[in-house]
């Protein structure tokens, strides 16, 4: 996963549109650790939505 946290944001925002139904999937299927992208992606703002299943 990319480590600039905007571009992060949208490679995320993109698979989970694109591939994945939840962000916890996404997580499984990356080898990434959930709190850890969560934190990142607060650090610019960002909060997950469970029901839109993106960043926002």
């Amino acid at each position: 996963m990319p480590n600039d946290p905007i571009i992060l944001l949208s490679y995320v925002n993109t698979k989970l549109r694109d591939q994945y139904p939840s962000l916890d999937e996404l997580c499984k299927s990356e080898n990434s650790v959930k709190s850890e992208l969560l934190a990142k992606l607060s650090s610019v703002g960002y909060e997950y939505d469970e029901k839109l299943n993106k960043f926002i």
